[in-house]
């Protein structure tokens, strides 16, 4: 039974907003000028924001709440609450199959939609054999490759946000919806992407914590509609009391944390820098290609003692080693089967028999790896490497802290040290190059230009995209 409430709990993004919240919602909308004749809540759980907007916005002559959960809509009739307010209609329905044409006229009338979106992926959803999920479309365009590394998995509020906004192009209208902020960005990447109409945006960072016991990081995101305004930018408020923003928008088809920043520091961004930051090395099999090193003794993940050749063991920083700045020494080792993507591995049998022993006893594990990148590709393959993997010196920053903390990292017990893929890392073979490159990239001009285009509330927030997008040179002769 709390197997089934809390598949429910999933299900539904069942995270009901407090009433308290809601009213600072509406008290936003209002002090923003905000007097719709229509509201409508499209999810509206028990009614919460129904209740806000019903006390807020007495000038509205239609509240209307949709609700598929009828267990919902029971306790919200035995509370009564909304009994005596003939403007608000509460219906029982499925977002997903809702005509948005009949549920509101078509009147030119200001029209507010507001609410909180289920806060779930469709991949969450899938996994519980959830039917509560739209007809499957590529409605992000993603091609084979993206799909295959996961960029087709959504939140399910993006898909049902772009259907009230494709919605609202129809009037001049509102949206004020909670969810997460990596969400609206891709709403605003979506409105610019099909030339909707847009008349403003903003998003105001709420506490998830307080209010949901969510840990990720949340906004109301608000849009103003009309039928021939096209700004594609947001202001960025961080609460809901705050007047002092920052902008984000687009600057030569790339969206930008802090455009004002950014503008003072074009001058930097270089799509074609002469130096590339790459990726550590994938394996997605930890537990027989990464060691540790115990009193000259190796251990594999499976609690095994390990009696393979050094030739093909390496040091190993992980991210969060990097981020600590523990780069002196390490007691995790790592596997490193080939040279460069597609080398053959079959010679490790000769070289290192061994080593090639040991992957052959852990062939059933290594083959089980899930990611398509393995299929026919040679036996123990490993991606992430190449030529610069064996550098003798490399600037690295782990991507998945939210600090620009960039380390100068050499060779570790005389062997260059490999990083996992949560690593991003400049590769050298000269010390004082290395070395005159860390100190350009600790300058409050690098680190403002990389703030200006990070968003930190991803999950990985420095890229290698965004590294790479530094003109290393520019910026030295700035600096002299």
């Amino acid at each position: 039974m709390i197997r089934n409430i809390e598949k429910a709990k999933v299900e539904y993004g069942d995270f009901q907003t407090p009433l308290v919240l809601a009213e600072k919602v509406c008290k936003k909308l209002i002090e923003l000028g905000i007097n719709p004749e229509t509201i409508v809540e499209p999810t509206c759980g028990l009614g919460n924001f129904i209740e806000a907007a019903s006390n807020s916005f007495s000038s509205a002559n239609k509240i209307l709440g949709i609700e598929i959960n009828s267990s919902y809509l029971e306790i919200i009739e035995k509370s009564r609450k909304f009994l005596y307010d003939d403007r608000i209609e509460i219906r029982c329905e499925d977002f997903f199959y809702l005509d948005w044409s009949s549920l509101i006229s078509s009147s030119n009338k200001e029209v507010l939609v507001i609410g909180n979106f289920p806060w779930v992926t469709n991949s969450q959803l899938g996994s519980i054999d959830s039917a509560n999920l739209p007809t499957k479309t590529n409605f992000q365009n993603h091609n084979g490759l993206d799909a295959i590394t996961g960029k087709s998995n959504f939140d399910i509020s993006e898909w049902m946000l772009i259907q009230v906004v494709k919605y609202l192009q129809k009037h001049d209208g509102y949206l004020a919806m909670l969810c997460k902020t990596s969400v609206s960005r891709k709403i605003l990447s979506y409105i610019r992407s099909q030339k909707i109409n847009l008349a403003y945006s903003a998003t105001y960072k709420i506490d998830a914590q307080k209010y949901f016991n969510a840990n990720v990081d949340a906004c109301l995101f608000f849009c103003k509609f009309d039928l021939n305004s096209k700004n594609y930018f947001c202001d960025v408020f961080d609460n809901l009391e705050t007047s002092k923003y920052y902008r984000i928008g687009y600057w030569n088809n790339i969206l930008v944390k802090d455009l004002v920043t950014f503008e003072k520091l074009e001058n930097l961004y270089d799509s074609k820098s002469e130096l590339k930051w790459r990726s550590g090395i994938k394996h997605d099999c930890a537990s027989v290609m990464e060691f540790h090193r115990i009193d000259n003794t190796l251990i594999n993940g499976l609690g095994e003692v390990i009696d393979i050749e050094e030739t093909y063991v390496f040091p190993l920083l992980k991210g969060s080693y990097v981020a600590q700045n523990q780069t002196k020494a390490t007691d995790r080792y790592i596997l490193v089967t080939q040279k460069f993507v597609g080398e053959p591995t079959e010679n490790i049998r000769d070289i290192a028999p061994k080593t090639w022993k040991y992957l052959e006893k852990h062939e059933n594990l290594l083959d089980k790896r899930k990611s398509k990148i393995y299929q026919n590709n040679p036996k123990f393959s490993i991606f992430g490497v190449g030529s610069y993997t064996f550098s003798p010196w490399k600037i690295a920053i782990c991507g998945l802290y939210k600090k620009l903390d960039f380390r100068l990292v050499g060779k570790i017990s005389d062997k260059p040290t490999i990083f996992d893929d949560t690593v991003y890392f400049l590769s050298f073979d000269d010390e004082i190059l290395a070395s005159k490159t860390f100190e350009i990239l600790n300058t409050n001009q690098a680190k403002d230009f990389y703030s200006s285009l990070i968003f930190w509330d991803e999950k990985r927030p420095i890229k290698s995209s965004v590294l790479n997008s530094l003109n290393l040179k520019a910026l030295a002769e700035s600096a002299n």
